[in-house]
């Protein structure tokens, strides 16, 4: 765990650096629960198992009314639920309920008429409401799975921090060729080699410019990429702790194998991929950027320094072409991450990571740790 001193968490700070509001700009919070009339008269606070929720309302909505919204200028502060999607990512229902017992339209009501949306949620939004930001042209932020531990450190940091040493590892990573990841367990270790063709990396940095409709995913901090093929294997753990090695051709796990735990969860995962064959589609290749403690997360483990993530599914808002539309099931249209880190899969060894580019092989992680290629980027005072 790491052991940096984070300051206390300001949501006046937060909303200063991640979308240096203007004067007059009308913000509000959405939540989700799963039942919306939860919302009416704030019933949702006395069920303790909602703390998520809870956070919306005390970390963020009451900080607003308290003073943050007369200290930057702000107006509105609404606070709405929509019914839990039930999956990440996936597109949200458009019916929204007001602790009064309104019920409202996020199209007609929401989406045209809030400049800055806060989206704190059991479920990542993160690709549904990054649709809409661009479509209608508000600002926002996705802070899925908010926790005590997520407010002291990866919230309470200094946004414009994070964005530079985000930027120096996308330029350490970027027009990469391809990347080759070895995944070891026990004395087998299995590869997988993910084409990224010299594309530009991307960075999760948690600013989301005035004049450039946006959504951050908070905690911010990754260099990420939508692969562009992908070949080989790599052992991926269940929910359940299951652990299955998954083989991927032309970009897409093709099938799972048992390696340990229930055959039926492998059997479960092969009728998707065998019903609904996209939804085995590598949407990302992610890299960690952030000193962070482990929250328990994985919206703030996946972003610290030495963790590597696979994604499957949707991938649109991340550039790529995946889009709901192409997938046979809706509610198979999400966009899962896989994070490898000694938290989250003690069992699992990332043992190396090479990057290949400019002819040359580069490695940049050993045992989730950055080697001196990534090091040395992060020391560089010229950027």
């Amino acid at each position: 765990m790491s052991q940096r001193e984070f300051p206390s968490f300001s949501l006046s700070r937060l909303l200063r650096n991640t979308f240096h509001p203007r004067k007059g700009e009308r913000i509000c919070i959405l939540i989700d629960l799963p039942d919306i009339l939860l919302v009416k008269d704030w019933a949702f606070l006395e069920n303790k198992q909602f703390s998520i929720q809870r956070h919306a309302h005390e970390s963020f909505y009451q900080a607003l009314h308290d003073n943050v919204m007369t200290e930057l200028q702000l107006s509105s502060g609404d606070f709405f639920a929509y019914e839990e999607t039930g999956g990440s990512n996936l597109d949200l229902p458009d019916i929204v309920m007001s602790p009064d017992g309104s019920e409202l339209s996020l199209n007609k009501d929401v989406y045209p008429n809030y400049n800055i949306i806060l989206c704190i949620s059991t479920y990542s939004a993160t690709a549904p409401l990054t649709a809409f930001a661009k479509q209608f042209g508000f600002r926002g932020a996705t802070l899925h799975g908010v926790n005590d531990i997520i407010l002291n450190s990866g919230l309470a940091v200094d946004y414009n921090e994070v964005s530079r040493d985000a930027e120096k590892l996308r330029l350490a990573l970027t027009h990469a060729n391809y990347f080759e990841i070895d995944f070891q367990l026990e004395d087998e270790t299995h590869t997988l080699k993910l084409e990224c063709s010299q594309q530009d990396a991307q960075k999760s940095h948690g600013i989301c410019l005035e004049n450039e409709p946006d959504v951050a995913n908070l905690p911010a901090g990754e260099v990420y990429f939508v692969p562009t093929g992908g070949e080989g294997e790599f052992i991926m753990q269940y929910a359940d702790g299951t652990l299955g090695l998954q083989t991927v051709e032309s970009g897409k796990i093709i099938t799972a194998t048992l390696i340990r735990g229930e055959q039926s969860t492998i059997d479960d995962h092969n009728k998707k991929l065998k019903s609904d064959p996209v939804t085995g589609e590598i949407g990302e290749l992610g890299f960690g950027t952030q000193d962070l403690p482990v929250s328990g997360r994985d919206i703030q483990d996946e972003k610290i320094l030495g963790t590597i993530h696979v994604a499957t599914g949707r991938s649109d808002h991340l550039g790529g072409t995946l889009t709901p539309d192409k997938f046979v099931t809706p509610t198979n249209a999400t966009h899962d991450d896989i994070l490898f880190s000694p938290s989250k899969t003690p069992d699992i060894t990332v043992s190396e990571v090479r990057m290949q580019r400019d002819g040359k092989t580069i490695v940049v992680l050993e045992n989730y740790q950055p080697t001196a290629h990534l090091l040395d980027a992060l020391n560089n005072s010229d950027l």
